[in-house]
């Protein structure tokens, strides 16, 4: 029997990345392999968002070669992406799982009973027929997140989903998250907190400027960084 696809390691060799004239990411080096959740850290404007999308293949390097499982073809194969902001289906939320399910190829007889389970990991198995788009901010990026799931994805890549919410929120967020990481799904995630990259994180990746700074285990990068930007970063200072 032939071994299922896997999309790890995923490897981005001496990737660039310009808008034009600007330098987005510059020469980066990163492998990233099944495990505890990486996290991406680095003032606003560093290239987090861009290295999110490059890895899941919504953006093409200017220069370098990224591979997925030691292939080249961008399409995600088991991969998903959550963004800060979700954009809802005018549908119910469980139409919304339901979609993404069939985007994904489920067999058409199971998608109900798979939404149903899918809500309920996220804990809106209660709002299943609620308009997708009445639901509050939190609730949004937990469906967003069950839309995810409905690819068994084997990475999941988010960017900043707890940005915008509050504390109640964001620890729902946090707990379906861990949940995922703890089933196995490599999560791959930019956030602005160092808390949560406490509190989430195997390992942090840094960047300033579109450049690899560092990358460390967690507590490492937080309490002994190794190199001066993230010393400023820590410390609050500006890095330009």
């Amino acid at each position: 029997m032939r071994a299922p696809v896997s999309d790890l390691p995923l490897v981005l060799e001496n990737v660039s990345l310009q808008a034009d004239a600007t330098a987005i990411l510059n020469s980066l080096n990163l492998a990233i392999a099944p495990g505890a959740p990486t996290l991406i850290v680095g003032p606003n404007g560093s290239g987090k968002t861009s290295l999110l999308r490059l890895c899941m293949g919504l953006a093409t390097p200017t220069s370098g070669r990224i591979t997925w499982g030691g292939r080249s073809d961008p399409t995600p194969t088991r991969r998903a992406f959550v963004f800060q902001r979700p954009v809802m289906l005018r549908r119910t939320a469980a139409a919304n799982v339901t979609y993404a399910l069939s985007q994904a190829g489920a067999p058409r007889a199971g998608r109900a009973g798979r939404a149903a389970d899918l809500l309920e990991r996220v804990g809106l198995a209660d709002l299943a027929s609620r308009p997708a788009r009445l639901l509050s901010g939190g609730e949004q990026q937990r469906l967003a997140l069950a839309r995810a799931l409905a690819r068994d994805p084997e990475i999941l890549l988010l960017d900043e989903p707890t940005a915008n919410l509050d504390p109640a929120a964001t620890r729902a967020v946090e707990e379906i998250v861990l949940s995922a990481a703890q089933s196995g799904i490599k999560i791959v995630m930019a956030s602005h907190d160092l808390g949560q990259v406490r509190r989430l994180a195997g390992e942090v990746v840094f960047l300033a400027r579109g450049t690899l700074c560092e990358r460390a285990a967690t507590a490492d990068f937080l309490d002994h960084p190794s190199t001066s930007e993230a010393r400023a970063f820590l410390r609050g200072d500006l890095v330009i």
